[in-house]
């Protein structure tokens, strides 16, 4: 990214960011090595009240979480030119990439993005009417040389967390433990490396816009720097996450509010960046295989309670997001709200 801005990053004045920070209060922070019914309980009220919560003792090695911090930073430092050569487009859609738009302005960031499932199967177009079915292979650098075994080890690690974290999301819905595995079998589970270098504008861009995740969660380290903001329920209001040493942010996905038929609902957040201090982060996506239809599950609605969602294929869904990564639309791109049944 040079330093000359382009207005593509500038954000509708109602979008921008403020000019104060107002620092999240009362988080959850849920310790996942205590007692599994206190644990179920907290989850559920995360969920419920705030879309999204933090988690310690987690499992994840925090040596497996410091290499690929380290090579994440090697590999954003390296020149663009040599960047360049795992650059993703429409029909190489992972590797790096640094023009990502969101609600169609420009993001501040650069981005390196791999599966979890290599090769990855996923629709070929987002055009319902077409069958066919294209692979998605990862594009690995040269450099740094390990940054492939690295990945490939943190992707490992977190995807246990996420299935775990999903079983006790169902726990606390009612549901039994394994519910939600199944639509994992083939899943189209994605990891990317975020750098948001310096910004001249940090009052008029965002390293992401207002957004929310459209799997089923995601689980999110970020560095010391911190950057992350998201809307209070209760308020509408933008809130600071305030990192936590070796915590992971855990994101309530759209699928979770599909699912749950809005017992839970997922969150908007951005991300914000500053003029002094680059930041990094590694957000994974957890996403079922391609051919899962989305719907509220059958046990989580009644005559009382009725489902307020049609179904939807995840697959297709994702294409149509994804289409809008590479050029600016005319519209807003595809939400859940598109299959919301009137009440």
């Amino acid at each position: 990214m040079g330093t000359e801005v382009d207005a593509a990053f500038v954000q509708a004045p109602e979008h921008r960011p403020k000019p104060t920070i107002v620092e999240a209060q009362g988080i959850p922070l849920i310790d996942l090595s205590g007692p599994m019914e206190d644990v179920v309980r907290e989850i559920g009220g995360a969920c419920s009240e705030w879309g999204f919560f933090q988690v310690i003792n987690h499992g994840v090695p925090p040596e497996t979480r410091r290499r690929i911090e380290s090579a994440e930073r090697e590999f954003f430092a390296l020149p663009p030119e040599e960047k360049r050569r795992v650059k993703r487009d429409e029909v190489r859609v992972l590797g790096y990439y640094d023009t990502e738009h969101t609600k169609n302005v420009r993001d501040w960031k650069e981005v390196f993005d791999f599966t979890v499932e290599d090769p990855t199967l996923m629709p070929a177009s987002f055009d319902p009417d077409d069958k066919e079915v294209a692979t998605w292979s990862n594009q690995w650098p040269q450099n740094p040389p390990k940054l492939r075994e690295t990945c490939q080890e943190y992707a490992q690690e977190v995807q246990k967390l996420s299935i775990k974290l999903m079983e006790l999301i169902a726990l606390s819905l009612g549901l039994p433990a394994t519910r939600f595995n199944g639509f994992f079998k083939d899943q189209t589970s994605f990891i990317r490396l975020n750098h948001y270098p310096p910004c001249p504008i940090p009052h008029l861009a965002l390293g992401v816009g207002r957004h929310k995740d459209a799997g089923a969660l995601t689980v999110l380290a970020q560095d010391d720097v911190g950057g992350l903001e998201v809307k209070r329920k209760s308020d509408g209001e933008w809130i600071r996450v305030k990192p936590t040493p070796d915590a992971f942010i855990i994101n309530v996905g759209d699928m979770i509010q599909v699912w749950s038929n809005e017992r839970y609902e997922s969150v908007e957040h951005r991300v914000m960046v500053n003029s002094e201090r680059e930041r990094f982060s590694v957000p994974f996506f957890l996403n079922p295989a391609h051919y899962t239809m989305i719907e509220p599950l059958e046990e989580l609605t009644d005559e009382q309670n009725p489902a307020k969602y049609r179904a939807y294929n995840w697959g297709k869904f994702f294409a149509t997001r994804k289409a809008s990564n590479f050029k600016k639309l005319d519209v807003e791109n595809i939400q859940i709200s598109h299959f919301k049944l009137s009440e």
